[in-house]
């Protein structure tokens, strides 16, 4: 069974739902503290939070701690890294992932439940959606306006759309550059996203959509 690092900086937050999430996807799961080594794990995922409370910019600080170095060796040799809101941010200010994590279109915190349009089935999170599928999860976020210089060079895997899956202005919530919600790296195995799927894992919450990108993770994995 594929074994992931829940990796918890101070100011983390939604790491117990990220490993219960993992969990229930059918992966062994365990929080760590941001000291701690990453030597036999298989994956690893950076959660929401707000990780030195966003001093200097969101994900600048925990993105030069030393376990980020490790991360990247992860990355490297091809294990899946999933960074969920603030983690997102991390992977963008540790270089895993190109662009940047903007403050908001209109400058405040955004806490709401949105659609997405699935863009590209063939990363190590997406492999259970169908191209198109529209699923809904939470965003919860003062800095999640996505921008690069060439966007056409970003493997984009979601988009804020409206319920049919029509791409918008009116359904994008921060401003993000092309609607993007979500990003990966070229081979796939590194993820980025704004919307919280570990909030989204059960029906309880509203939502299981958010379960395929852990099930996708575990699997792949297996490999």
């Amino acid at each position: 069974m594929p074994r992931f690092a829940v990796i918890v900086f101070p100011g983390t937050n939604c790491d117990f739902e990220t490993e219960r999430a993992i969990r229930k996807a059918g992966g062994e799961a365990e929080r760590i503290w941001y000291r701690t080594s990453l030597k036999n794990f298989d994956g690893v995922v950076l959660p929401g939070g707000f990780s030195y409370a966003d001093y200097l910019r969101a994900g600048a600080i925990a993105a030069r701690q030393e376990i980020m170095e490790e991360v990247k060796e992860l990355a490297k040799d091809g294990k899946p890294v999933l960074g969920i809101c603030n983690g997102f941010q991390i992977l963008t200010e540790s270089g895993l992932l190109p662009g940047a994590l903007r403050p908001n279109r209109i400058p405040r915190f955004i806490c709401k439940w949105v659609h997405l349009r699935i863009v590209d089935t063939e990363t190590a999170f997406t492999q259970f959606y169908g191209p198109g599928e529209v699923i809904r999860m939470p965003i919860a976020h003062a800095e999640g306006n996505y921008y690069v210089d060439e966007p056409s060079k970003v493997r984009m895997v979601l988009q804020y759309s409206d319920e049919r899956g029509n791409v918008t202005g009116e359904a994008n919530p921060n401003g993000s550059l092309l609607n993007i919600a979500a990003i990966a790296n070229g081979k796939g195995n590194v993820l980025g996203t704004m919307p919280h799927p570990e909030r989204a894992s059960d029906r309880f919450l509203g939502s299981e959509d958010g379960l395929k990108v852990f099930r996708s993770m575990v699997e792949y994995a297996k490999r």
